[in-house]
């Protein structure tokens, strides 16, 4: 079970989709007002963003499982700064998740249509989050040498500064 919730490879699906979420959002916002799609068509919006959260939730406890590994090598302040990073973009994302189905649930179309846009919005700020999220988990890895905890014995070496390169 420990390889299935490895926290370095759970942590893309939500990265990756707090990226494609505005753009997906967006165009949806658009073909439900423009009349190209019906309201209904929302609802995939909101099922991308309920697998943003329930990815990052995941993520999360994964990374938690980690964390005692990790503390090895790396000082508590980066830990929490990641920590705390990641606990803002995944609570923001169910907030915009809420909200996206309030859009969806909505009786008028002009209510439902004010709150796909504000979710839409929403979507920007998880994506700036999630990208701090992933600045702080980068600078474990690299800064701090954090992948050097699955490097286990007969392992690859990591070493700062690129690793082994063969002479020409």
């Amino acid at each position: 079970m420990d390889a299935l919730l490895f926290h370095p490879k759970l942590v893309h699906v939500p990265m990756a989709l707090g990226i494609l979420m505005p753009l997906i959002a967006a165009g949806l916002l658009v073909a439900w007002w423009r009349g190209w799609l019906p309201r209904r068509a929302w609802a995939l919006a909101v099922a991308l963003q309920a697998g943003l959260f329930a990815s990052g939730l995941l993520a999360m406890r994964s990374g938690e499982a980690e964390e005692d590994r990790v503390e090895k090598i790396v000082p508590e302040p980066a830990i929490e700064a990641h920590e705390e990073a990641a606990e803002v973009f995944v609570w923001s994302g169910a907030a915009v998740l809420a909200v996206m189905a309030a859009a969806q649930l909505l009786g008028s179309r002009r209510a439902g249509l004010a709150a796909a846009t504000l979710a839409t919005l929403g979507t920007l700020v998880v994506l700036g989050l999630g990208y701090r999220t992933g600045k702080a988990g980068g600078s474990l890895v690299y800064e701090h040498g954090a992948a050097q905890v699955y490097a286990g014995p007969g392992g690859p070496e990591i070493t700062r500064g690129g690793g082994d390169h063969e002479d020409d």
